[in-house]
């Protein structure tokens, strides 16, 4: 494993931890190297989608139940389980909401003068929904204090299978992720900022994968807003 891709996995961890506790990433970054050096970086998962009415403002901590029957999200700091209708409600970030766009969301997390932005977004549908998960996300993350930028994540919502047939389809181009328990990055990094110019052309993306029990899931994300979400984070992140 190259240091940088190490740097980059330093973080797999910190912001779910955020969810749990709510604590700095500054402070969770120190425990998250002694104690699980992933392959890359996975940011918190949000609270359940706020009211576009609403004004954006600080997310509290959750501390949602866990199901016992998903040893996997609840490592994650995975909240509620999940109804075969919609996904289950997520426990808070530790950071706030600053605004939306179309189908995307836009959040930033500080500890002194270390930020971490990231624009989120949710699956629009997903099959079979006969399957039990945790909600499933996607994020574009900016770390400047580790010098990260257009990380492209995603959180499963169910353990993935080890070594697995996984991959993201937008546009006309395909990209194989790697998968780690329930998270997923771009298997090739250096093919983060070809595939951040495609979302910004493309309307839809899809996420095909398979779970540690054998289910193969389909995930479909809108692209709707998220040029906007993704320039707003950049910028959250650049000041």
């Amino acid at each position: 494993m190259t240091s940088a891709s190490f740097q980059r996995g330093i973080a797999a961890g910190i912001l779910s931890a955020l969810v749990v506790i709510g604590t700095g990433p500054a402070a969770l970054a120190q425990a998250q190297r002694s104690t699980q050096p992933s392959t890359r970086s996975t940011p918190a998962k949000p609270a359940t989608k706020p009211d576009p009415k609403a004004k954006p403002s600080a997310a509290a901590p959750s501390t949602a139940k866990t199901t016992p029957a998903k040893p996997a999200a609840a490592a994650a700091g995975a909240a509620a389980a999940a109804s075969t209708a919609k996904p289950a409600r997520a426990a808070s970030p530790g950071g706030s909401l600053v605004t939306s766009y179309g189908d995307w969301e836009v959040y930033m997390a500080q500890n002194g003068r270390s930020k971490i932005c990231y624009a989120l977004s949710r699956p629009k549908d997903w099959t079979p929904k006969t399957v039990t998960r945790d909600p499933a996300y996607l994020f574009v993350s900016f770390r400047p204090a580790e010098n990260v930028k257009n990380e492209v994540a995603f959180e499963f919502g169910f353990t993935a299978k080890e070594n697995g047939p996984a991959e993201v389809s937008v546009g006309n181009t395909s990209y194989a992720l790697l998968a780690k328990a329930t998270n997923a990055w771009l298997k090739n990094p250096a093919e983060e900022g070809q595939a951040i110019a495609t979302m910004a052309r493309s309307g839809t993306m899809t996420v095909k994968t398979q779970s540690a029990r054998g289910s193969n899931l389909t995930d479909r994300y809108s692209l709707n807003g998220f040029n906007k979400a993704l320039e707003h984070a950049r910028k959250e992140c650049a000041s």
